[in-house]
């Protein structure tokens, strides 16, 4: 137990130390654990007794200051350094048995032959179907260090016995842009869901396969991306911004001003460019947004985005566990604060996009008042920009909740969406595949059956889900665009979900609207 304290505590009290906490202080928080753990009159876990001290004191700071134990830390970081060692499956658990819904390009089990559809029944001499595990459960049994080996047992329809596979486990890439396709001969689009040590390098790919087709103008949505690593957003602007213009800096009461320019030639530093963001945008989306905005380089399209701008330095403790604590703020060139106000406490901060749904902000730009202390000026035109946390964008969008009825979420979040597009395919997938030859015979001419609808119905009253006719008219379009959009990434990829998803995002064809018109694109970028 004191071996436990010191450890961990050595690496806290050096942090603490490099924050100027008093010495006094300092002794005082090891004496109150020296004295729990010799005295107290109950059995403790030292381990939690800790973890739960250190979480006390971060959540006291601020809100994105956090603790990460041990078990954990792979996991966490797992999206931001793009790849973990696996077999190369994408899966989930459908009445108790694990169903292979993709298998991912290039990757073991694509390589031996594993199938979508297939249900695995066995992981080595492990049964796993039938078993009530999570999802958790199953990751911890089919990955494994790179280039060890494991067995899995696969039932295949049409199959009388189980198939063997043996996998040498390798890398899997853990890819951030979900979606890149031309709109129309010169408009393309790009989708990235968040910024990790792959991203720039997945879009310079993405940039040069649609410049080859004749992309003159740019989509670049971070709807719902909410951020990553710090120079992945530099790295990214700098594709957009010419000579070393200034793409953020931080600042800190014990950091020093550091400025990160753009330094390199990028793919797309001319030509129309507008960025899509929502309340999700955070973080380094709002980097990537809040710069190309300050320098007249893009135009904003969407809602104001998240209000994260707290710049976190990873500390590892000595146990393997880690600390990620706030030492900056982010700003815009401009000098705008990207985060957003926390003064009133963890609860009040955690509720703030609830708060704005209750004003009416996702709904109403008017909702939304900036007093002129927060008036910031543009770098190139010197239009008006505001701060005060997040990025209001140029043009607003509302939400479209009109399709979005309970029923729907209800659907949705019980799994009947989902187990009614899994037992589908498990019947169909052969014949959609011979049908539809390509994705573009699929988009064009594949039509949702009203008998999905009326399976859904049959789900949903089994469940004793209420709903009425209203309901299913309401939502019906929604639901038929919902399934297309995911049948198309079972037999395809993401990049084919957002082609048919995309087709009602308001943002998105807003967006095309201005890049379409002979002159609207630089109207909003001129000066006021």
């Amino acid at each position: 137990m004191k071996k436990l304290f010191l450890i961990i505590f050595s690496s806290i009290f050096f942090t603490l130390a490099a924050q100027e906490i008093s010495p006094l202080q300092q002794r005082k928080l090891y004496d109150v654990l020296d004295a729990i753990s010799k005295t107290y009159v109950d059995t403790i876990d030292d381990r939690k007794l800790v973890e739960d001290a250190i979480n006390g004191m971060l959540k006291s700071l601020d809100p994105h200051s956090s603790y990460i134990p041990k078990d954990e830390v792979a996991k966490v970081n797992e999206p931001l350094q793009g790849e973990f060692d696996g077999i190369g499956i994408q899966f989930q658990m459908f009445e108790d048995t694990l169903l292979v819904i993709q298998t991912i390009a290039g990757c073991p089990a694509e390589k031996v032959g594993v199938l979508p559809g297939d249900r695995i029944i066995k992981v080595g001499s492990e049964e796993i179907a039938g078993v009530k595990f999570q999802s958790s459960d199953i990751q911890k049994r089919l990955r494994g260090k790179r280039g060890s080996e494991v067995e899995i047992s696969v039932k295949r329809q049409g199959n009388p016995s189980l198939l063997i596979f043996k996998i040498i486990r390798d890398k899997i890439p853990i890819y951030s842009v979900d979606a890149h396709y031309m709109i129309d001969k010169n408009i393309g689009y790009i989708h990235i869901n968040n910024f990790g040590a792959n991203t720039v390098h997945e879009f310079e790919e993405a940039a040069n396969t649609l410049l080859k087709k004749g992309m003159r103008k740019l989509i670049l949505s971070l709807e719902g991306n909410g951020g990553g690593y710090l120079m992945a957003a530099r790295d990214l602007a700098d594709h957009f911004l010419d000579g070393n213009k200034l793409v953020v800096y931080t600042q800190g009461s014990k950091k020093s001003r550091m400025n990160l320019a753009a330094n390199a030639s990028g793919l797309f530093e001319k030509g129309e460019l507008i960025v899509l963001v929502d309340e999700y945008s955070a973080s380094a989306s709002e980097i990537v947004a809040g710069a190309l905005q300050d320098w007249d380089r893009a135009v904003i399209v969407g809602r104001r985005t998240f209000g994260k701008g707290l710049v976190q330095g990873q500390i590892n403790l000595r146990d393997g566990s880690q600390m990620r604590l706030t030492t900056a703020r982010y700003y815009t060139p401009s000098g705008r604060c990207i985060q957003k106000p926390y003064e009133k406490g963890s609860s009040d901060y955690e509720k703030d996009l609830e708060k704005r749904y209750k004003h009416g902000e996702f709904f109403h730009a008017d909702s939304i008042h900036f007093p002129d202390s927060l008036q910031y000026k543009t770098l190139i035109s010197g239009r008006t920009v505001y701060g005060g946390g997040g990025i209001m964008p140029d043009v607003f969008v509302p939400a479209d909740t009109t399709r979005y009825t309970t029923f729907f979420r209800t659907i949705v979040g019980r799994g009947i969406l989902n187990k009614t597009i899994v037992q589908f395919m498990e019947k169909e997938r052969n014949n959609i595949t011979a049908k539809y030859k390509n994705f573009e015979s699929y988009k064009n001419n594949f039509e949702v059956d009203n008998s999905l609808i009326n399976r859904i119905k049959e789900l949903a009253t089994e469940e004793k889900i209420s709903f009425d006719d209203n309901d299913i008219t309401t939502s019906e379009t929604l639901i038929k665009r919902q399934i297309k959009a995911r049948i198309a990434s079972d037999i395809w990829t993401m990049n084919e979900f957002y082609q048919i998803n995309d087709v009602e995002n308001a943002p998105l064809q807003r967006a095309v609207e201005i890049l379409q018109s002979n002159n609207e694109y630089a109207k909003f970028l001129k000066t006021e």
